[in-house]
């Protein structure tokens, strides 16, 4: 049976570069990350092994439905299924390709609520890291993983730099109404479902209150 696979790399071990670019349009610089999003052939964080021949092919679909016209959206953090929340997308895939065991990938920051938080975040310092999102099968006793599919890359926090948050937004949720709850509750008890998505709809009301475009 597929199961719902998702593997954080932090910003160290995704190697993530941060690229600024002139517009086609001619309007502003495009912001893109770019680094490792997804590692084979090692055993995880998760005990998972990704063999080399699954990172290919999971690698040469998203190539093909890019070049097929098809846009690879990403989102801020993960939801928790792989259904593609257009109200939390931040990101594009632009390109994937392999270099030793690992898929490598380039993506670009859209113009959305939730983009330009990643935006104001990466501006003001702040370390991203990438996760990967699919499916597949993994073997109970080795733990490697067959008919890897990759549905999409999502951008993560740096989880071992949790005040690494920028002034601006940290502010802006400590002066919003129930802002403070929201901050202390998710320190408290970041594991808990309940938690997060209490904290997704203060991230959200944030966003509407900051009146992000």
């Amino acid at each position: 049976m597929a199961l719902y696979l998702k593997e954080n790399l932090t910003f160290d071990r995704a190697k993530i570069e941060v690229i600024s670019e002139d517009s086609n349009t001619g309007q502003g610089k495009n912001l893109y990350m770019k680094g490792i999003f997804i590692e084979g052939g090692v055993k995880n964080a998760n005990e998972r092994v990704y063999p080399l021949h699954e990172i290919e092919k999971a690698v040469s679909s998203i190539n093909e439905q890019i070049k097929e016209g098809h846009s690879v959206l990403g989102e801020v953090d993960h939801p928790d299924d792989l259904k593609i929340n257009l109200d939390r997308v931040s990101h594009m895939i632009e390109s994937m390709w392999m270099d030793g065991p690992c898929g490598h990938g380039k993506l670009k920051i859209l113009p959305t609520p939730m983009g330009k938080l990643v935006e104001s975040m990466i501006t003001s310092g702040v370390k991203l890291g990438v996760s990967s999102r699919g499916s597949g099968e993994v073997n109970e006793s080795s733990g490697h993983v067959n008919n890897f599919e990759i549905i999409t890359v999502d951008i993560v926090a740096q989880p071992s730099a949790p005040h690494a948050y920028p002034t601006a937004i940290y502010e802006g949720l400590m002066n919003m109404r129930g802002g403070h709850k929201v901050f202390e509750v998710a320190k408290e008890a970041a594991q808990d479902q309940r938690v997060q998505k209490y904290l997704k709809e203060g991230v959200l009301r944030l966003i509407k209150d900051l009146k992000l475009r």
